[in-house]
């Protein structure tokens, strides 16, 4: 894989959802794997979080984030699952101003000719004010499938986002 060769780094913070690493039970392996990636595509890392599954924790996290002007991404990873626990993607949605259903659409879309399982994803994405959210799952390998995936096309999306850039149309 190659990193975007873009000379403006945008930042990124990770929050990864977890009640037994937030515990020390249980090592976090997503949230290292998100780093690797996106600091290979030129992203900044400016934040880490691992928090207990606790929607009220997760949200005032993503705000922190997001209205602090302290991310432009923001990647999540774990609970999107059908735990009763699993409170992602309610978390950034309760934050979210506005959907990007094609983003979640496209990673399960992905992540389906890898497994079945895809189907049981609930990760969203959405935009808060100037900065995007995205919902990754909490398996260090599916982290690294679908931001190989998504990674490369994000950076457009950001672009329009923050205001580099005007353009959406294919030149």
């Amino acid at each position: 894989m190659s990193g975007s060769a873009d000379p403006h780094s945008y930042r990124l913070g990770i929050v990864v959802a977890s009640d037994k690493g937030s515990r020390g039970e249980r090592e976090d392996k997503s949230g290292p794997v998100i780093r690797e990636l996106a600091e290979a595509w030129g992203y900044t890392v400016t934040s880490y979080a691992l928090l207990p599954d606790d929607q009220g924790g997760l949200e005032a996290e993503l705000k922190r984030l997001c209205d602090g002007g302290l991310a432009d991404l923001v990647l999540t990873s774990g609970g999107t699952g059908f735990s009763p626990r699993d409170r992602m993607p309610e978390a950034t949605a309760a934050v979210a101003e506005r959907l990007v259903p094609g983003i979640a659409e496209a990673m399960r879309a992905y992540s389906l000719t890898i497994t079945k399982r895809a189907m049981l994803s609930r990760a969203i994405a959405a935009i808060r004010g100037a900065a995007l959210i995205v919902n990754l799952p909490g398996s260090p390998g599916a982290v690294r499938e679908h931001l190989e995936y998504i990674l490369p096309e994000l950076r457009h999306g950001l672009d329009i986002l923050t205001g580099l850039d005007g353009e959406c149309a294919r030149k």
